[in-house]
């Protein structure tokens, strides 16, 4: 994950927003925030986001819609989605939400030590993810490189089948069975 990803903090309430950037500061990471599901969309889709905070009731497009569309996407499917809600416990929500893969399900008011405990959690699983995804792509790269030049061996060094040796019978019954082939 680029060093310039961020938390992105969707609340369609300014002192909401103000918050949760309060809570999460001493964690040191980037923050971004957006105040609608569409303005979400958008910088989520500019691929800087490497974990969503996502009220889930806003005007326009809520948050469980903005999860619906990331979840079709490829290049979006993975990100961290925290849904908060100030409405309380609702098992329609509950189902939907983990149905869809968020990550949590955290009620308002939020409790700060808690939250920036999930977000360090998943934001820095979230990082390590990518940082495999990208070794093993690397590697990948480097057993395709190996496998080309092993097609084509440089001039002085043994093809690497060489060290194979040929499946050929020995001993007495090897002559008979070459009478059998003829």
């Amino acid at each position: 994950m680029p060093s310039d990803t961020s938390i992105l903090i969707v609340d369609d309430h300014e002192d909401t927003l103000y918050a949760l950037e309060s809570a999460l500061a001493p964690l040191g990471y980037r923050l971004a925030r957006a105040t609608s599901g569409d303005e979400a969309l958008k910088q989520v889709l500019r691929g800087q986001v490497g974990l969503l905070l996502l009220d889930v009731r806003m005007p326009g497009v809520s948050g469980l819609e903005v999860v619906r569309y990331m979840r079709r996407v490829e290049q979006t499917q993975h990100i961290p989605v925290i849904l908060l809600t100030g409405f309380g416990a609702d098992h329609e929500l509950t189902t939907a939400a983990f149905g869809l893969g968020v990550a949590d399900l955290v009620l308002k008011p939020v409790d700060p030590w808690a939250l920036r405990t999930k977000v360090r959690y998943l934001y820095d699983a979230h990082r390590r993810h990518l940082a495999l995804e990208r070794e093993v792509r690397r590697l990948r790269a480097l057993t395709g490189e190996h496998t080309e030049t092993a097609a084509h061996p440089r001039p002085g060094l043994p093809h690497p089948d060489a060290r194979v040796p040929t499946q050929r019978p020995t001993g007495a019954h090897a002559g008979e069975l070459e009478k059998d082939r003829t």
